[in-house]
């Protein structure tokens, strides 16, 4: 064991109290999908349906949130504050990140189209841990640090007349924590969004008791159980709060426009269709045809292959998905168009306009804004000590380095497709008309697909199915919400069960644990400890250090970008079989 590894592990454990979240809820297994890798490898349809069943945990909490009464309350103070010229801010990092900017787009997206949207467009912000750069790519450190949050939200000038929802999956996140205690500070309503149990939380994670005991942050407790994958947030904990949220703008957006519904409240009209949603994704038919997409796009991953999804209403949705497989399963995240020595990723995603600044706006429906902090910012935050690694960070994450990232038809030549490679058009109703126009951006790229050798298929969530081929049809309930938040929601549920069913056939989901988990901050390397320590029977402190020595093996390519193997697979063999680093990565490499 190097020197530098050693010290590193040390460090960690000196402060490791503060992220063994193993005793969290959403940390342990989910029951129902507890041997989801042994029926994925005979019958992806079973599979797929033990994802969807795991979801039904998310229409439960949803109900038990609807029959609350909280949602009116919720609305109430967003409308006072709207009316006092004050803002909504959604602040979180990871897939909570994501969803922030997601739900900031939603809003923007629904305004924008208003003949007379007054200045209700502008009155959204989304906080992310690391800025809009993270949508792409997790940044190291950001999380872990209370200050940053503090900073991110500072400097987008929260104050007393503003709503802010501080989203963190597990409720324990130091960025997320950080957000609210600035609206706190600012005087601002603040609403603690999270998925654990109070007394939970509050015996293992002091951070998190404080937030919770504190009486001027509200808390909006959406406790669903274990994820589907243990651990993964990005599964149930981050669906029922889109599906939470969406209901409470769609609520607002309703008084702002005096659109008001007929009928039963429009809480229980949204449960309605929700439920129905759920009914739909556990047929047999939408599971036959999302079995054979995930089989596709397995044997494209399994071949060496490249997949490239286009979206343009959705692409919001897409790209979150996309994104968060990386750190969950250890694939290559998206290359920059001019990074020749990073691995190329497995999939990426295209929007219909030709250049990437605006196809970024058009995601975003804003301009993207990145951290840009200098370098006196920086040092007032982490001290000389981490200054130079922090420098390290802010230069790769600002406005510039996202815009490598050509996600317009731009970026096509980068990567073009050949035979055998993927082409998946993701479709709303309203889009289905282009798509049998020859020149319309979804028939366009799909035959261009189809002449060079790949494969192709389309996704397409509405009310009838379209006639083309190898269509994966995902039946939605109709509906009149001025937001379109089912369709939003059934891109999630959809997706999430591809990405993952596909990622559990590639083997990298043991029973429902994610072996393949990249430790990008604090809380994962405390994750990726206890699975090497469960898996070999070693201390957790032992456990810790074998993780770093190997950490310090493969960083040189996940600095880079480059392909490497997974952590923890690599620290079991070496542990099991009294292995180097090199050998254990050899053995991987054959299965």
């Amino acid at each position: 064991m190097s020197a530098t590894s050693r010290k590193r592990s040390e460090e960690f454990l000196k402060i490791s109290g503060q992220f063994k979240l193993g005793a969290l809820v959403t940390e342990s297994s989910h029951p129902v999908t507890a041997h989801l890798s042994d029926v994925a490898k005979k019958d992806i349809p079973s599979a797929l349906k033990l994802l969807f069943e795991a979801d039904g945990d998310v229409i439960n909490k949803f109900r038990e949130f609807v029959r609350s009464g909280k949602a009116e309350q919720i609305k109430e103070t967003i409308l006072q504050s709207l009316k006092d010229g004050g803002r909504i801010f959604f602040t979180g990092c990871g897939s909570t990140g994501r969803l922030s900017i997601q739900l900031d787009s939603v809003w923007r997206d629904f305004w924008q189209e208003q003949p007379s949207a007054q200045d209700f467009e502008n009155r959204t912000l989304s906080v992310m841990a690391g800025g809009d750069y993270a949508l792409i790519k997790s940044v190291e450190g950001f999380e872990d640090f209370t200050a940053f949050g503090k900073k991110q939200i500072s400097d987008l000038g929260v104050s007393s007349k503003d709503v802010v929802f501080a989203i963190t999956e597990g409720g324990e996140t130091s960025f997320v924590i950080g957000t609210a205690w600035a609206g706190v500070e600012a005087g601002a309503k603040v609403y603690f969004v999270y998925n654990n149990p109070d007394d939970i939380l509050g015996e293992h994670v002091q951070r998190s008791r404080e937030v919770i005991q504190d009486s001027r942050i509200e808390k909006i407790n959406l406790t669903t159980g274990p994820m589907s994958i243990t651990g993964s947030t990005r599964m149930q904990a981050t669906s029922i709060q889109l599906c939470v949220m969406l209901l409470i703008l769609e609520m607002v957006v309703r008084e702002l426009t005096g659109k008001k519904k007929t009928g039963a409240p429009l809480p229980s009209q949204f449960l309605a269709a929700l439920e129905k949603l759920h009914s739909n994704l556990m047929s047999p038919q939408v599971l036959a045809s999302l079995a054979k997409l995930v089989a596709l796009e397995e044997s494209v991953y399994r071949a060496g292959h490249k997949n490239n999804y286009f979206a343009d209403r959705f692409s919001i949705d897409v790209l979150t998905d996309t994104t968060e497989r990386s750190p969950t399963y250890c694939t290559p995240p998206f290359r920059k168009f001019d990074d020749t020595t990073a691995s190329e990723s497995w999939a990426f995603l295209f929007l219909p306009q030709d250049e990437t600044p605006p196809a970024w706006q058009h995601l975003l429906k804003r301009q993207p804004r990145c951290v840009e902090w200098s370098e006196s910012e920086a040092r007032q935050l982490v001290g000389d000590d981490k200054l130079p690694r922090t420098l390290e960070t802010l230069r790769k994450i600002g406005r510039a380095e996202l815009m490598r990232f050509k996600i317009g038809l731009d970026g096509l030549p980068g990567r073009v497709l050949r035979r055998d490679d993927c082409a998946i058009a993701i479709m709303s109703e309203s889009e289905t008309d282009p798509l049998f126009l020859p020149n319309s951006f979804f028939s366009g790229q799909l035959n261009a697909a189809k002449k060079a050798g790949a494969k192709t298929a389309i996704i397409h969530f509405g009310q009838a199915p379209v006639t083309a081929a190898k269509t994966v049809f995902v039946p939605l309930p109709q509906t009149d919400f001025l937001l379109d938040g089912i369709a939003r929601i059934a891109v999630k549920l959809v997706m999430n069960a591809l990405s993952t069913c596909t990622m559990v056939r590639l083997g990298r989901v043991m029973g429902n644990t994610m072996i393949w988990v990249v430790p990008s901050n604090l809380k994962l390397i405390d994750r990726a400890t206890r699975y090497i320590s469960r898996l070999t029977g070693l201390s957790y402190e032992l456990a810790n250090q074998l993780l770093f020595e190997v950490i310090e093996y493969v960083e040189p390519r996940m600095k880079t970008d480059r392909a490497y193997p997974p952590v923890v697979g690599l620290a079991v063999l070496r542990a099991k079989e009294n292995l180097t680093n090199e050998q254990a990565e050899e053995r991987l490499n054959r299965f």
